[in-house]
């Protein structure tokens, strides 16, 4: 009745029981008592009578264009009701239901139009036609009310969303890139947005590439007083805003009118970071983000000093009436981290709800850094425009591909912010499975479902709004978590949880509105256990999924290598992830030894490795038949390009290449289960033999131009393909007659 799991399937033939404990715990993250037999005796009782008297759900689906299956919201009230629909735009449509039945999505006829400017208004929201019977509803998220016969009256939101978002409109390959470790002769430690548009118009126009994919680019916690930061981009304090981190300093406009002892002691900082950005190319250091912000953040206050020109301040007090209490919230919680430290629980009592008279002073008080940290994300998010512009420019049909992270901090600015929003003493993580028996804690809150139904889903609508602004298309991390999430109490271990399920149907359309409103495209992380039914029901709704070539084989079958007409097409195919070992670590073993070294194998290290080993040669050996590797194999860079001939060989629509794979690095960027053991998140990107490689290196490196020959012979033979079919006589049928 709360969508709270009382079992689990790891996998089809077997069915674990969650904990009382568990169980118990999640219904009271949920405000239910089910401490007792007493306790739940009342809890379902009062739960029955709300059913029994809910004429509406909090939020309510339509999907445009759908079946007759999937009806709509009022289809289940009683002739007479009264409907009415206040749209978002500010127009109401009302009618009464009729004995016969209605289209799903539509209005009856004798509903009220909504205005005779009205049709226009629709056609250009990307409203469907009219369907039989009824005029469709624009595309939103509206407030529904119902009043039936009796007098009972009831209101929920109402989401109005496309049937399907649309494919690519062609087969298109791209780069991915954690950008943090793609340092250029211009960068100040790490990647910034500079270099994103640098590498997005070189692979665009050099290469022909169609997409960038990047890391969450979300703002990060600050470095608490220890100086034990977690520099992993997937467990960042917001999801709302982007980190200032990220900005090229000199790209600030107001950062060539710096004068006097500021433009001195810029340069100071200017010097240090070059030193710091030599650390790392020159001296094998790791990156140090924390290192990097603290000079950016000196450089942007003396940036923040000269005065906005007129038209500077017209685009700046926009982007605050557009962000509105959003992202004061979001600045206010850096403005009390400064001097309070960056867990919010640790701050005196009454700051820790945001709504409180209390924060109101603080924020007042704290009004100059609040602006502060205003102007950052705006500035942050103008460099991010121009990245997406540069990519567009160069020709890329998507461009850049923006990474949601499946979660964010518990100390950090959403979890402060949103707190009612988020499931108290509860972390989101993974049950036991095959590849980990103790199973996985994130150390992320979950949102509670009900206050997001509740709320009509406000705080999704507006994280997939903001993350959508310069983007061709997101990746979701861990798209299972639309669908119900793994939810671990506080102090137990991640055996003890169990799942808690979401409001699949409205997590759907609320993507798919925010996604066609911004013409862009969306991709989910369906790997690993997958609930039955969700890959189907991700694909209805025009979701990509994404396979990676070691893990696609005949699960069903043989357990054989899938050959590439069984791939499926819509995904994004890769040969790797940033959890995974690169394409030449893998080939050589070299993942395996990583891990023995680590002391992370729970096999003998001999078993591990020729285990490993017969996993590649079979693969090797289907693309030698299939004539991908010329010579049959055995040297390294001609098996890199032929895994990813293969991957251009299958159906699916878009492609995408691990740039370390184009310089043959065998390190991955994030190694599971390893916390202090491994950089984690540190690295920049290298050769084959370890040494750092620049932006600039790159794109003049033979290797990456051998490598990347295997995508612009692929483009090469299609533009000659599509050059044919256009000069190709065409021919009428037989018998027909010129018109």
């Amino acid at each position: 009745m709360h969508g709270v799991a009382t079992s689990y399937s790891p996998s089809p033939d077997r069915t674990v029981p969650a904990t009382d404990a568990a169980v118990i715990a999640a219904l009271a993250a949920l405000d239910v008592d089910a401490s007792t037999p007493e306790a739940v005796r009342r809890a379902l009782t009062a739960r029955e009578t709300e059913l029994a008297a809910r004429l509406l759900p909090p939020t309510a689906v339509v999907w445009q264009g759908d079946t007759p299956e999937a009806p709509p919201p009022w289809s289940g009230l009683p002739p007479g009701t009264r409907v009415r629909v206040d749209t978002e735009f500010g127009d109401r449509v009302e009618w009464e239901l009729p004995p016969e039945a209605v289209p799903p999505g539509a209005v009856p006829p004798g509903a009220v139009p909504p205005g005779e400017e009205q049709g226009e208004q629709e056609e250009q929201r990307g409203a469907d036609p009219a369907p039989p019977g009824g005029q469709a509803l624009p595309l939103g998220v509206h407030s529904l009310r119902v009043v039936v016969p009796d007098g009972r009256a009831a209101t929920a939101h109402l989401v109005v969303a496309p049937h399907r978002l649309p494919p690519p409109r062609e087969k298109t390959y791209g780069i991915l890139v954690q950008l943090y470790s793609l340092l250029s002769r211009r960068s100040w430690g790490m990647g910034d947005l500079g270099d994103l548009a640098e590498l997005a118009a070189w692979s665009g126009r050099a290469l022909g590439a169609g997409f960038v994919q990047v890391n969450p680019l979300h703002a990060a916690v600050p470095k608490p007083p220890d100086g034990s930061s977690d520099p992993s981009p997937y467990r960042p304090s917001s999801r709302r805003f982007p980190d200032p981190v990220h900005l090229r300093v000199e790209d600030v406009p107001e950062s060539a009118h710096l004068d006097g002892e500021a433009r001195d002691l810029a340069a100071d900082l200017t010097r240090q970071a070059a030193a710091l950005r030599e650390s790392v190319l020159q001296q094998g250091q790791l990156i140090d983000r924390d290192a990097v912000w603290a000079l950016k953040l000196r450089a942007l206050e003396l940036i923040r000093e000269v005065p906005l020109g007129p038209g500077r301040r017209a685009a700046y007090n926009d982007f605050l009436a557009e962000h509105g209490e959003d992202l004061e919230d979001h600045a206010t919680w850096y403005a009390l981290a400064e001097r309070y430290g960056p867990d919010w629980h640790a701050w005196p009592a009454p700051l820790r709800d945001p709504a409180t008279p209390e924060a109101a002073r603080a924020r007042r008080e704290l009004m100059d850094r609040v602006d502060f940290y205003c102007r950052l994300a705006w500035l942050t998010d103008a460099q991010l425009a121009a990245a997406q512009r540069s990519a567009r420019d160069a020709g890329m049909a998507i461009g850049l591909v923006h990474d949601l992270a499946v979660g964010v901090h518990p100390s950090g600015a959403d979890a402060w912010a949103q707190r009612r929003h988020f499931a108290s003493g509860m972390s989101v993580g993974a049950p036991p499975d095959a590849f980990n028996a103790r199973g996985q804690d994130w150390g992320l809150p979950p949102w509670r479902p009900d206050r997001l139904a509740a709320s009509g889903y406000a705080p999704y609508r507006a994280l997939l709004r903001g993350l959508l602004r310069h983007a061709g298309a997101i990746r979701i991390d861990h798209v299972m978590g639309l669908f119900r999430l793994w939810w671990v109490p506080e102090g137990r271990a991640p055996t003890e949880g169990t799942y808690v399920h979401y409001d699949a149907d409205a997590m759907l359309a609320v993507l798919a509105l925010e996604a066609h409103r911004a013409g862009a495209l969306v991709i989910g992380e369906d790997l690993g256990t997958v609930e039955p039914g969700v890959r189907e029901a991700l694909q209805r709704r025009g979701v990509l999924g994404t396979s990676v070539l070691w893990f696609e084989r005949d699960w069903a079958g043989t357990g054989r290598p899938l050959p590439p007409e069984r791939w499926r097409a819509d995904c994004l195919a890769t040969a790797t992830t940033h959890d995974l070992p690169s394409t030449a670590a893998r080939i050589t073993g070299e993942h395996v030894q990583l891990r023995d070294r680590l002391g992370l194998l729970t096999r003998p290290a001999a078993v591990e490795q020729a285990e490993a080993a017969a996993d590649v040669s079979e693969w090797l050996a289907l693309l030698s038949r299939l004539g991908m590797l010329p010579g049959g194999g055995g040297h390294e860079q001609e098996e890199i390009r032929a895994v990813h001939r293969f991957l251009l060989a299958t159906p699916a629509r878009m492609t995408g290449v691990w740039l370390p794979d184009a310089l043959g690095d065998r390190r991955p960027q994030n190694l599971p289960g390893t916390w202090d053991q491994y950089p984690n998140w540190r690295l920049p990107i290298a050769d084959a033999d370890g040494h750092p490689v620049t932006l600039e290196e790159l794109a003049a490196s033979p290797r990456v131009h051998a490598f990347m020959d295997v995508f612009r012979t692929r483009e090469r033979s299609r533009e000659k393909s599509r050059e044919k079919s256009r000069e190709r006589p065409r021919t009428a049928p037989p018998g027909a007659r010129p018109v």
